[in-house]
Parts: C-alpha cells; structure tokens; sequence
C-alpha cells in the first residue's frame, strides 16, 4: 500500500493571509501546491496572475502544480515556467494543437499535464499520450470551489486508467473537485494518483490534520510523485 498525492488547491485560502496559508502546506504532510488559474472566458470565474503565482513561489516548498482554466494558453506557457511553475497542465478544450503544446511545456522544463472536462471522453488523448505526464480529470464542472463530486467521474477515472495501462503510460491521473475523507477511497481504488482539495482543507479547523487524514486512507501502489 502506497500514499495518495495530496494537492491543496490555494483557490481555497484565505487570500488575507496567503503567506500564513503556504506555510501550513509546507509544514503538512501534502505533496504539491494546486494553483489554478482561470481567465474568467474559458470558465466563469477568474482567480489570479503572474504576481500572485510569483508571490506564492517566494514561499512555498512544494512543486507548483499549475491548472491553466484559460483559453489560448500557448500565450503563456513561457511566462508560468518562469514563475516557478513545476507541472503546467492545459485543457483539451482549450489546445488547438495540443501535442505542441504539451511538447513544449516539456521543453520549458516543466511537467506536462492535460485536463479533461466532464463532457470530454478519455478517448481524445489516446494519440498524444507518449506527450503526457499527468491527466487531470475534471471530477466537477471547473470555475469554482466547494462542489459536489460529480457521480460520473469515478468510471471516467477508471477508464483512463485503462487507457494508460493499454499504451503502457506512466503518467499519473489527477481528479480534482469534491474530493474529501468521504469520496478519496473510491476515486483511489478507481486509479487516481494525485487529489487537489480545496475547501476540505482550507476550511477545515486543523488544515494540517486534515491532510494528515486523506493520506491515511487506502490507496494502491501507483507510479512515484514528481521528484
């Protein structure tokens, strides 16, 4: 039995005390910092930029796990290695030449991921997935915190696990959205490696415990986190 990869998502802190919200992460026992950037086209919210992703690196000791929710991000992908990204991870959606992109966020050094909308079938990566070290896949409709698990998503988890097996694919499967003590089990047993929580844990009293618990719970033997 191994540990799952736990990722708090910054979206969920107190932005009032950001420095004192990276801190507890990097005295906790989570693997990664999730930092989602959204440009309120490609999902109907915004989040932040380069100054507060470049605010975040000065404190944290966790790799920068870095979800771009915007369109075009090609524009960008220079910018978000330099601000000390360490995975930056594009959406289908949104990548016109996706095998481009994702090849060049390897080039940049970066760790490649892409993310799949609900909508999207697991299917729709299967001819660029020698480019990917990470799926994300959407567990809610993405732009916002504190959602419900969409039901779903679980087989959708199951599928790309699958899928990754059938063309012998070492890149780890990220959920993101609803994940908490009651739902990390299943998506676990289902093939996910890497959990982005939010609220579950920024809103918990003791944020550093609750990581603590989602680490404990079962999870199988999965390919190693990102050094």
């Amino acid at each position: 039995m191994s540990h799952p990869i736990i990722a708090p998502s910054i979206l969920a802190a107190d932005f009032a005390n950001l420095q004192r919200d990276v801190e507890i992460i990097n005295h906790s026992d989570a693997d990664w910092l999730h930092i989602d950037i959204m440009d309120g086209e490609f999902v109907p919210n915004i989040s932040f930029g380069f100054p507060v992703l470049e605010a975040i690196r000065r404190y944290a000791q966790k790799p920068l796990d870095v979800h771009l929710m915007i369109v075009q991000p090609d524009r960008y992908l220079e910018q978000f290695a330099q601000a000390g990204a360490t995975t930056i991870t594009v959406h289908y959606e949104a990548c016109t030449h996706l095998h481009r992109t994702l090849s060049r966020i390897r080039e940049l050094g970066c760790r490649a991921g892409v993310a799949l909308n609900l909508q999207t079938p697991v299917t729709a990566l299967e001819d660029i997935l020698d480019a990917v070290d990470q799926v994300l896949i959407m567990t809610i409709n993405p732009g916002f915190g504190g959602q419900k698990l969409v039901r779903s998503s679980v087989q959708k988890v199951r599928k790309m696990r699958r899928l990754l097996a059938e063309y012998q694919s070492p890149a780890l499967i990220e959920v993101d959205g609803g994940i908490d003590l009651d739902t990390i089990t299943e998506l676990a047993e289902a093939g996910a490696d890497v959990f982005v929580v939010g609220t579950s844990v920024f809103k918990a009293a003791d944020p550093a415990l609750a990581i603590r618990q989602l680490k404990e719970r079962p999870f199988l033997q999965r390919p190693s986190p990102m050094a």
